[in-house]
C-alpha cells in the first residue's frame, strides 16, 4: 500500500478495541480477520470512544511563542478543567482558524487517562505489539470532507450508535466544531429498553429487534416500546442541537447522518427527519472499498481512509503510546550492541580501556534496574488506587444520578398538580370576564397567552377590531372597573391592509 502516511507499509490494520474486531486492507479491498498477527509491513490505527476524552476549546494568547505552546495549554487545561494534579493525563489538541479574535488562538483540547488507553489496548497489544495511531473517533469524519464525500461547506451532524458507545459530533465548514457523548449505546439502550417494557429480554434479542424487524411492518409487541426508545433518543439529539446552536452561533442544520454499528432494516434517519424536521440522512458513504459483500463498521472505513490521507489534512491528535521503535541504530539497545561492537575492537589494542567501559556498562545496567523496580512497584500501586478511587466515583455519581432522577421527578408532579388546581381555572374565568367586556366593544380575541416573566403573572389578549378608537375605549373601560386588580398595557395597534382589521396586543398584569 503506498500512501502518504504510510508509504513504506503493503497493508493497514484498522482496529476496534472495544468489541476487538479487525479490518484488513490491501489496496482498496477489505476483508474481516479474526486473528490478527504482528508485521512489521503493516500500518495499524484504532480509535478511543467518546466515552474516554475530556474535550473542551481553550484559548491561548497569541504572545505565547510555538515551542511553549503545548506546556500553556496543558497548564491551562488543568487549570480550567479542574483536572486531578495527581495524574498526568495525556492531552493533545487542534487549533480553530473559526475566529475572529486577534488576541487570542482557539484550540480543541482532547484529555485521556493514560490509565484508560492502557486497560482499552492491553488485549490488542498482545496481538499485534505496536498501534501507530490512536485518535478520538469524532475526529475521523475529517475524511469524509477531505475525500469529498461530502462537498458542503454548511453544518452538519453526524450520529453514530456502538455497542459501548454512541457519540454526537458537528462539523462547520469542514470544520470539527464539538462533540459529545450519548448514553444511547446498544447495551445502554439495551437497560433502557427492559425498563420502558417492564420485563427483561436477553441482550441477543434485543439486537435480533434491533438488526432485523422493520418499526413500519412489524407487529411485535416490542414496537411500541422501541418506538418510545426511539423518541428519547431523538429528543436527547435535539436538546443537544440546540445547545449547540445558542453556543456556537449555528444558524441552521444543513443535514444530519445517523447509523449505527450494525445494519438495520429500520431507517433511523427518516424516524429523526421526522421528529426534529432536520433533513437527516444514513451515516453510510460510497467509499470505494472492494468487500466480501459484508457490512463494515463506518468507523472502520473511516480509519481505513484516513490512513490514505497526507498529514496536512488530517488532524493530528495520536494518543498512541505503542509507538514502533525507531530505526536500529537510533535504539537505545542498538546503540548499546554498536558500543559493545566497538568495545570488541578496542579490546584488541586497549585491553585497558575496553575493561573500563565493559565495568562502567555492567555497573549502569545494575543501576537503571534497580531503579526501574522501584519506579514499576510506585506506578503499580497508584495504578491500583486510582482504579479504586474511579469505582468510588462511578458509585458515587450513579446514587447522586438517581436521587436527582427522584427528585426531578417528583418536582414535575407538583408542578403539574398546581397547574391544573390553580392556573387552568383562574385563566378560564379570566377569558370568561373579559370576554364580556370585549363582546361589549365589538372586539374580537384572537387568541390568548399566559406565562410568569420575572414572578410576574401576566396575560397576553391579541384583539382584532374593525376600529381603532374600538380598543382604545375597551382599555379605557377596563383600566376604569379593573383598578386595583389588573394593570393594562397596550404598546401599539397596528392596521393590517389585506384584511382591513386593526391588531393590537393587550397585557394584563395581575396584581
Amino acid at each position: 500500500m503506498s500512501t502518504s502516511a504510510q508509504h513504506s507499509f503493503s497493508s493497514v490494520l484498522s482496529v476496534n478495541p472495544y468489541k476487538e474486531t479487525y479490518f484488513n486492507g490491501i489496496s482498496s479491498f477489505l476483508n474481516e480477520t479474526t486473528a490478527p498477527e504482528f508485521s512489521k509491513s503493516q500500518f495499524v490505527l484504532s480509535y478511543i470512544s467518546s466515552k474516554e476524552f475530556i474535550n473542551a476549546q481553550i484559548e491561548i494568547s497569541k504572545n505565547i511563542p510555538d515551542e511553549d505552546l503545548y506546556d500553556a495549554i496543558n497548564t491551562k487545561a488543568y487549570d480550567e478543567l479542574a483536572l486531578d494534579q495527581a495524574v498526568e493525563y495525556k492531552i493533545q489538541y487542534i487549533e480553530t482558524f473559526n475566529n475572529l479574535d486577534e488576541d487570542n488562538r482557539y484550540f480543541h483540547v482532547f484529555i485521556v487517562d493514560p490509565l484508560d488507553i492502557t486497560n482499552t489496548f492491553l488485549n490488542i497489544v498482545e496481538k499485534i505489539k505496536y498501534l501507530d495511531i490512536i485518535i478520538p473517533s469524532p475526529l475521523l469524519i475529517k475524511s469524509l470532507y477531505t475525500k469529498e464525500l461530502i462537498d458542503s461547506n454548511g453544518v452538519h451532524c453526524f450520529i453514530y450508535i456502538q455497542e459501548n458507545d454512541a457519540f454526537l459530533t458537528i462539523y462547520g465548514n469542514k470544520e470539527f466544531i464539538y462533540t459529545k457523548s450519548l448514553k444511547y449505546s446498544l447495551i445502554e439502550m439495551h437497560e433502557r429498553f427492559c425498563e420502558l417494557h417492564g420485563d427483561r429480554i436477553t441482550y441477543d434479542e434485543f439486537i435480533r429487534f434491533f438488526t432485523k424487524e422493520n418499526l413500519k411492518e412489524t407487529e411485535s409487541e416490542y414496537k411500541k416500546v422501541f418506538i418510545r426508545l426511539y423518541k428519547e433518543l431523538f429528543a436527547n439529539i435535539n436538546d443537544i442541537l440546540t445547545y449547540a446552536k445558542r453556543a456556537f452561533e449555528i444558524e441552521k442544520f444543513e443535514q444530519v447522518y445517523i447509523g449505527s454499528q450494525l445494519q438495520t432494516v429500520t431507517k433511523l434517519y427518516e424516524m429523526l427527519e421526522v421528529e426534529l424536521n432536520i433533513k437527516s440522512n444514513e451515516f453510510e458513504f460510497d467509499y470505494g472499498f472492494e468487500t466480501d459483500n459484508i457490512y463494515i463498521d463506518q468507523l472502520h472505513a473511516l480509519m481505513h481512509i484516513y490512513s490514505t490521507l497526507p498529514r496536512e489534512e488530517r488532524y493530528e491528535c495520536n494518543f498512541t503510546q505503542y509507538k514502533r521503535p525507531p530505526k536500529f541504530i537510533k535504539r537505545e539497545s542498538g546503540k548499546l550492541i554498536i558500543l559493545v561492537l566497538a568495545s570488541f575492537a578496542l579490546a584488541f589494542a586497549y585491553p585497558i580501556t575496553y575493561w573500563i567501559l565493559t565495568y562502567a556498562q555492567a555497573l549502569q545496567e545494575d543501576l537503571l534496574q534497580q531503579k526501574y523496580k522501584e519506579v514499576h512497584n510506585i506506578k503499580t500501586t497508584r495504578a491500583a488506587t486510582i482504579k479504586n478511587k474511579l469505582a468510588d466515583k462511578e458509585k458515587a455519581l450513579t446514587l447522586l444520578s438517581k436521587e436527582q432522577q427522584e427528585y426531578t421527578n417528583k418536582k414535575n408532579t407538583l408542578v403539574k398538580i398546581h397547574e391544573v388546581k390553580v392556573d387552568y381555572p383562574m385563566k378560564a374565568k379570566m377569558l370568561h370576564m373579559f370576554s364580556k367586556n370585549l363582546n361589549k366593544y365589538k372586539v374580537q380575541l384572537n387568541s390568548a397567552e399566559y406565562n410568569q416573566p420575572t414572578n410576574t403573572k401576566v396575560l397576553t389578549l391579541h384583539l382584532v377590531a374593525d376600529k381603532d378608537r374600538q380598543i382604545t375605549k375597551l382599555v379605557e373601560y377596563l383600566t376604569k372597573i379593573y383598578e386595583g386588580k389588573y394593570t393594562f398595557k397596550v404598546e401599539e395597534i397596528t392596521f393590517d391592509e389585506k384584511t382591513n382589521k386593526y391588531f393590537s396586543e393587550l397585557k394584563v398584569i395581575i396584581l
